[in-house]
């Protein structure tokens, strides 16, 4: 009994937001369009899936890889560009 709830006080449910489960399947779908850019080598794959990806981590609050998309959207924008 005192195992029991000890445990459930422990147990962490992690209660997604409509946006946040909106965020992630726009996620994954940009990682799709990442492995797409990956075989053709095409920026604009590339750009619309860091966009995407970019969405999913923001809404996660994960400001490391914001960032990091960040730097690669650049990347890729600028080889676009050129």
């Amino acid at each position: 009994m005192v195992k029991r709830k000890l445990l459930k006080l422990l147990a962490y449910t992690n209660k997604l937001t409509s946006y946040q489960k909106f965020a992630s399947r726009v996620g994954y779908m940009g990682a799709g369009f990442l492995i797409a850019g990956q075989w053709t080598l095409d920026p604009r794959l590339f750009i619309i899936g860091f966009c995407c990806v970019i969405v999913q981590v923001s809404s996660r609050k994960q400001w490391n890889l914001v960032a990091l998309n960040l730097n690669g959207l650049v990347a890729w924008i600028t080889h676009f560009l050129k």
